[in-house]
């Protein structure tokens, strides 16, 4: 993961030095902003690999910065934040960012969440060639996934989420086990974060998310993707 780009995004200058000299050490280039609108200039300029992001800024607040974007960008963004209310972290996570750490907080996990969202980014799927489900497509080897000809704007989450599950089409998968094997390591979470990227992957995947036709809910017991005997 050498000549990564991390911006990281936080207007508490002794943990943005923290954060700074653990992700230098972990081999990343680090560029820092202290403020929201400071934040989306260095964006546009940058062009970083990832966004470590405070929601709690001035000028311009996190959640509006995370939202401006996803309308501009799918690069991975981690939540870096004293908000602990799960409300907090959901509102996040439906805006499209990818992981969150809550302060106070580890740096090498936070250093470990980098390295296993941009993971998701550079490894293909398990298996060969490209899953085809219906008038879906996904092509670990691309990173992307098609509905007909329409290529879906997915982010590195929602597209390994949709990996896993339609790579064993009918198989109930608990919130916990996606958790699981969407963050690729064993990091503490909770269950409604997956409530969140399905909820994002369906407004992106299916032609009415009201009515699902590709990820289903076992109520219950969590998510699966259409069998393909019901195609």
């Amino acid at each position: 993961m050498a000549d990564r780009k991390i911006l990281v995004v936080d207007d508490e200058k002794k943990i943005v030095e923290l954060v700074r000299l653990y992700l230098q050490r972990g081999g990343f280039t680090v560029i820092t902003a202290g403020d929201g609108v400071a934040a989306m200039d260095l964006f546009r300029r940058e062009k970083p690999d990832l966004v470590v992001l405070d929601l709690n800024l001035p000028e311009l607040d996190g959640l509006d910065v995370c939202r401006a974007l996803r309308k501009a960008s799918n690069v991975p963004i981690i939540m870096l934040t004293a908000r602990d209310e799960e409300a907090d972290r959901l509102i996040g996570l439906e805006l499209g960012a990818d992981d969150y750490v809550v302060k106070p907080f580890s740096p090498r996990e936070l250093v470990a969440r980098v390295k296993a969202v941009l993971r998701r980014m550079g490894t293909a799927p398990e298996g060969d060639g490209v899953i085809t489900l219906g008038d879906l497509s996904i092509d670990g080897a691309r990173f992307e996934a098609r509905r007909g000809d329409q290529l879906l704007d997915l982010t590195p989450t929602e597209l390994k989420l949709l990996q896993v599950m339609a790579r064993e089409p009918g198989r109930v998968f608990t919130r916990l086990q996606l958790l699981d094997k969407v963050q690729g390591d064993a990091f503490e979470g909770y269950e409604r974060t997956i409530d969140a990227h399905i909820k994002n992957l369906r407004q992106k995947v299916e032609p009415n998310p009201q009515r699902p036709e590709y990820v289903l809910t076992v109520f219950g017991v969590g998510y699966k993707f259409r069998d393909r005997s019901d195609w």
